[in-house]
């Protein structure tokens, strides 16, 4: 179930397949490493500016989600269809076009580089930021489910729908081609100051956090959790709810933090005479509050960063007091209820 939600649904069959999704994404493990590190500018070799390093994130994103997330339900689980595999290559050659068309490429082939065109984009950056703004949208869908499909839309929706929205909301609208430039080809849509965000902080914190999880913490946590709480009254809820606030140490993901320690904490809930959904609330609101569990926090925590402009370290060293507070307050509900 983590590996379904996290990972995608996906189990090919075929090795080659297997070897390759692995191959991409130890590459994007190994490029945002490399970029995050003084390396390039020690070699002077493999130095990428932060509008440069989105859409490269961005592109190995959308090949994986493609490749790892079915479209449905019913959709094959041990292969990867055609359309998936077109949907991947498209999108990520539709982001790719930022980087590859803003050099030497895009004077040989349109005249001039993006960065010549700002605000007054041509046929092909049209055609381009329409298929990325489709096929993004599709990706989010499969891999986070359809409400934030649904928000991205309805905003969108609104860019253009604006002489006829209500009252204050109403306001001129934008052209077809103000819009595609804005949502794609500038550094104020799509590759805005949130996928910078995640290309500069939260996914080395993900990655790092889910090494250490590999590496047995998640198991180690909630034995400490139960050896510490376990023998108290309600000790199971009570574990459930320390284990959970240490995964969110290393775990960004509550889906995750969930189904790790939920798995042991929520039967055990059960037999001590908890009620099943009492049991699954304990578990979920103890796992949800691992967001705000610093260090590896809710992309929220990083987009303060970038708005705000404070340090990170800042951010958690705020954070830590409100979180602790939070899990003692849920351990005293817990015991209120045993």
């Amino acid at each position: 179930l983590v590996a379904s939600t996290d990972t995608g649904g996906r189990t090919p069959d075929n090795q080659a397949i297997v070897k390759l999704m692995m191959g991409l994404a130890l590459a994007w493990s190994l490029w945002q490493v490399w970029i995050a590190s003084p390396l390039p500018f020690i070699f002077n070799f493999g130095v990428f500016s932060g509008k440069e390093a989105r859409p490269i994130h961005l592109a190995f994103s959308i090949i994986l989600a493609f490749m790892a997330y079915p479209a449905f339900k019913r959709s094959p689980r041990h292969h990867i269809p055609l359309a998936d595999w077109a949907l991947a290559i498209i999108g990520a050659l539709a982001t790719l076009y930022l980087f590859a068309f803003d050099t030497a490429l895009g004077d040989a082939l349109t005249g001039s580089r993006l960065s010549d065109r700002p605000g007054n984009p041509i046929l092909i950056d049209i055609i381009v930021a329409c298929v990325g703004v489709v096929v993004l949208p599709e990706a989010t869908r499969r891999a986070l489910g359809p409400p934030l499909m649904i928000v991205a839309m309805v905003f969108l929706g609104y860019t253009f729908l604006g002489p006829y929205a209500p009252g204050i909301l109403a306001w001129k609208g934008a052209s077809f081609g103000a819009v595609a430039d804005h949502q794609w080809l500038s550094s104020e849509g799509v590759f805005g100051i949130a996928l910078g965000v995640s290309t500069g902080l939260v996914f080395l914190f993900v990655l790092f956090g889910a090494l250490l999880d590999k590496a047995g913490a998640g198991n180690y946590f909630i034995k400490v959790a139960f050896s510490l709480m376990g023998h108290l009254r309600g000790g199971p809820a009570k574990a459930a709810v320390v284990a959970s606030g240490m995964t969110g140490l290393i775990s960004g993901s509550s889906i995750a933090n969930v189904v790790t320690t939920g798995t042991f904490t929520i039967p055990m809930m059960k037999r001590v005479g908890f009620s099943p959904e009492k049991g699954g609330a304990v578990e979920v609101a103890s796992s949800v509050n691992g967001q705000i569990m610093p260090p590896v926090m809710g992309a929220a925590a990083f987009l303060m960063v970038e708005y705000v402009n404070i340090s990170y370290f800042d951010v958690v060293r705020h954070a830590f007091v409100p979180a602790i507070i939070s899990y003692i307050a849920l351990v005293y509900i817990v015991h209120l209820e045993a």
